[in-house]
């Protein structure tokens, strides 16, 4: 309380000077996350922007909103989570709530308690190297609305439609996040995924295998991306009397940059032990997110996938 009402002293003797109120713009790292939500409460929301980095989350998740970060606080507020399982807030206490890899367990971070104080507080600063990142990278750390973090990399969730009206909300300091609404939707939870190491930021693409005929037997391919010095590579299901298998595969470099594609089938151990080497025959597609299902890319010939031998082929896919 104390913090608070020395840091709205500070504000309203700039609001003297002809600051305008919509001009300020606080940033809170966990617990100051809803210092700043309470700063803002002192000014009735009317100031301009705050941010939380991965709110604190012990004893603040069923506190009412006049002790928490809230959306009232600013016009706009918005939180990144990246610790919700153990330091960090889970509900979302925004207009966007951005879960990066699903807000927690964050890629890079030690998993082990023998790491000591890293396994301790590495997923919760990660919002800090994460927003840092936003600021200096090029590459725009876009999140999508979805139900899950499951159903995301699922690639359920492909575009910003509903409820943005298709302006994607982007972490950094684009305005309201890149959202364009007259009135902004509050407690959004949007999902991205990110990289392990600096530079963070990655782009997303759905990847789509649709079989010539369904099966009996749940299909599984990997799907790897390759370009001039890297790889990235996700798995995909068929599931049995279905033929679409698709999901979400991260790389650090556009669509447009990728060279070329490969795919393995890994049958299942049933079919192994038939020693069934019946290819399996289909379409390969892919797009970048947000999708325009007008435009995604599918390589023009069916492809016949033979157990465990990997299928190379180029890319061509046009930059927009």
């Amino acid at each position: 309380m104390k913090l608070g009402l020395e840091i709205s002293s500070f504000i309203r003797r700039l609001l003297a000077t002809g600051v305008p109120e919509t001009s300020i713009h606080l940033i809170g790292v966990s617990l100051g996350a809803h210092v700043a939500g309470l700063v803002g409460h002192f000014f009735d929301g009317r100031l301009g922007r705050i941010t939380g980095l991965d709110p604190a989350g012990p004893k603040f998740t069923r506190a009412s909103r006049e002790e928490r970060l809230d959306p009232g606080d600013a016009l706009f507020v918005e939180a990144v989570h990246t610790d919700a399982d153990n330091f960090g807030i889970r509900i979302p206490v925004g207009h966007i709530d951005y879960y990066i890899n699903g807000g927690k367990d964050q890629p890079g971070c030690p998993r082990f308690i023998s790491s000591g104080y890293r396994y301790l507080i590495c997923d919760h600063m990660r919002a800090v190297h994460f927003y840092i990142s936003a600021l200096e990278d090029s590459c725009h750390m876009m999140a999508f609305p979805c139900s899950s973090y499951q159903n995301f990399l699922a690639g359920d969730c492909l575009d910003c439609f509903n409820p943005f009206l298709l302006s994607c909300p982007t972490i950094g300091l684009l305005d309201n996040g890149g959202v364009n609404m007259k009135k902004l939707p509050t407690e959004v939870k949007v999902y991205l995924a990110t990289a392990a190491s600096p530079p963070y930021c990655v782009y997303h693409s759905l990847v789509e295998f649709h079989l010539q005929q369904m099966t009996t037997l749940n299909i599984n391919i990997e799907i790897t991306f390759l370009s001039s010095n890297s790889s990235f590579n996700t798995n995909i299901i068929i599931p049995k009397q279905q033929t679409l298998g698709k999901g979400l595969l991260m790389h650090s470099a556009p669509l447009c940059q990728m060279e070329s594609v490969t795919l393995l089938y890994r049958p299942s151990k049933i079919w192994s032990r038939r020693k069934d080497g019946t290819p399996i025959v289909g379409q390969f597609c892919a797009a970048q997110l947000p999708v325009d299902k007008g435009k995604m890319f599918c390589l023009s010939q069916m492809l016949s996938l033979t157990g465990s031998v990997p299928l190379f082929h180029r890319l061509t896919v046009a930059c927009i």
